[in-house]
């Protein structure tokens, strides 16, 4: 239960909204009650009277209770809903925010235990999930404690004995089935949220990996294990059927027994009537009624192994401590950057071996630095320490001679540009996934930018409103990576970090990129990690990278004399 702490806090933000949905389903709850106790007490009491007594008998009264319960029933029901579920959409939106502020600062590092699938299912369903707590436990939980309450009071008016135990069955019913049954449906409800997780995981990397798995011939086995998880998804859901079925019997059989008990006792007598009547009738419908009111407890203490399934899956994530932090004091952005690596030497948690060991370097500002070398060798690794994904675990970096820890996290964004490898775009328009580099731009801005990157075929038809589509399918590699570069300029930071921006390019659009990179930020620093060779020349400096550490740097002429091996790469072409 203690997993549940941290996101009841939420629920003040909306407490007196919130408050307000349990108190109209408290309302409907003694609406539908006195609705049925007064229906049967007046059947009942009229059936007695008989004709005769129609004219002594006042039957104006319990008709206008009838009907002034059934309207308040009706209209508590659909304000309850109404205030109940905004209130929950409201918690849940401040829950995602919640969560997502929480995951943002621990990008990459804390996150890459995670697969995408596996991470997305916890920040959707996971978080969905905790809308149960108030709809489903809550709220039901409250409601009937306070009618039970409100019921045994009302009863004792008449007869103290028969509403003590009435109250006595409902109480006891209420404090010892619902823990019996969240026993029983804790292990399935955190199956089913296992099992949930563990499909929908499944089902993107199918869809992400079908390429692969149709050409290694693997896909109807990867389809079998999908199709068994599924299996033993709708088994879990099939015990929780069965669960629920079960508590809704064990509360029609005591909610039978109250009955039945109800009806020997009235006849009896009520309080000081011997001759009870049409009271009978009453304590008989109010228990009925009561005892509907209390149904869906049982099966809400079900879901609460889910939700409290899902909480510890979203604490694995929101509980853990960035593995860099940043200096709250705000850092002035430098309009010239220059860079210097001291020693700098990183490796990944648990890997054995350094991605950079003892690199150094000197950038100066407005320097154009191409770093080179195989796959693997540290090249991407670097922009990461840079940009302070990493920090590394020996050595130091600087930016201005100032270390690049002292920054505050928006001036040091501020300072960078970063075109990566992979160009990511939302499924929204080309204003929109421009307007994330600069939110205050108008749109002579970016049609100029667009303009600028030779994205002009972009502006025809719809123009900035034109729909890119999830990841811009329809956009070739060369106006994705001009797209990216776009974004670049837009942000106009005096630093601009390039990871492989030609990256599978045809010649002709790689030397349209470098030319364009050329014109474009003539005035910043530029650091370009790339494994290709084409370009090279018009860059101040060369840094030639192999297992993790610099093992040549210099101009493209002084390392062709140098015959090493850079020389031996440019022999291969």
């Amino acid at each position: 239960m203690r997993a549940l702490l941290p996101y009841l806090a939420l629920y003040k933000r909306h407490k007196w909204l919130l408050s307000l949905g349990v108190v109209l389903a408290i309302v409907t709850l003694l609406a539908s009650i006195g609705l049925l106790t007064l229906s049967g007490w007046f059947l009942s009491a009229s059936a007695v009277v008989g004709v005769a007594g129609l004219y002594s008998f006042n039957y104006m009264l319990p008709a206008a209770g009838v009907r002034g319960a059934a309207i308040i029933r009706t209209a508590g029901r659909y304000f309850e809903r109404l205030v109940s579920h905004d209130a929950t959409f409201r918690v849940l939106q401040h829950l995602r925010v919640f969560t997502f502020s929480k995951l943002l600062p621990l990008s990459p590092a804390g996150l890459a235990r995670f697969r995408q699938g596996e991470l997305l299912n916890r920040v959707v369903a996971d978080v969905d999930t905790l809308d149960h707590l108030y709809l489903r436990v809550i709220s039901p939980l409250v409601g009937a404690l306070v009618v039970i309450l409100v019921v045994t009071f009302g009863l004792s008016l008449l007869d103290m004995t028969l509403a003590l135990t009435l109250g006595g069955i409902m109480l006891a019913t209420l404090f010892i089935l619902p823990p019996v049954f969240y026993r029983a449906g804790k292990p399935t409800g955190e199956s089913l949220t296992r099992l949930r997780g563990q499909y929908r995981q499944q089902v993107t990397a199918w869809l992400q990996g079908q390429a692969e798995l149709s050409l290694f011939n693997a896909s109807t086995r990867y389809r079998q294990q999908m199709e068994q998880t599924e299996m033993n998804w709708h088994e879990a859901q099939r015990r929780q059927s069965e669960l629920t079925a079960l508590s809704q019997a064990m509360m029609l059989l005591i909610g039978g027994v109250a009955v039945i008990t109800m009806l020997w006792m009235a006849a009896g007598g009520v309080g000081d009537n011997k001759q009870p009547g049409a009271l009978i009738a009453l304590f008989v419908f109010c228990a009925l009624a009561a005892f509907e009111a209390l149904a869906p407890v049982t099966g809400a203490f079900q879901h609460l192994g889910q939700v409290i399934a899902s909480a510890l899956r979203i604490s694995q994530i929101t509980e853990q401590q960035p593995e860099v932090s940043f200096p709250a004091a705000a850092t002035t952005v430098p309009s010239q950057v220059s860079l210097t690596l001291k020693q700098v030497s990183f490796r990944y948690p648990q890997q054995p071996q350094w991605a950079l060991d003892g690199i150094s370097a000197q950038i100066t500002a407005g320097e154009h630095v191409a770093i080179l070398g195989r796959t693997g060798c540290g090249k991407s690794t670097l922009l990461q320490l840079l940009t302070r994904a990493w920090d590394p675990q020996h050595g130091e970096i600087l930016l201005n001679n100032r270390p690049v820890s002292e920054f505050d996290e928006a001036s040091l964004r501020q300072a960078m540009s970063v075109v990566p490898q992979r160009v990511h775009l939302f499924s929204a328009t080309l204003r929109d996934n421009l307007l994330l580099a600069k939110p205050d731009a108008t749109d002579a801005d970016l049609t100029v930018v667009l303009q600028r990157t030779g994205l002009d075929k972009l502006l025809e038809d719809s123009g900035l409103n034109s729909w890119l589509g999830e990841g811009g399918r329809q956009l070739s590699g060369g106006e994705l990576r001009r797209l990216a570069i776009a974004r670049a300029l837009l942000h106009d930071a005096p630093l601009m970090l390039l990871d492989e921006p030609t990256e599978g390019l045809d010649a002709t659009t790689e030397r349209q990129i470098l030319d364009l990179l050329t014109v474009v930020m003539q005035e910043k620093t530029v650091l370009m990690v790339t494994h290709r060779l084409r370009g090279l020349a018009r860059f101040d400096q060369i840094i030639v990278m192999d297992n993790g550490q610099i093992i040549e740097h210099g101009s493209h002429a002084d390392l062709l004399a140098k015959q090493g091996r850079y020389y031996q790469f440019t022999q291969r072409l």
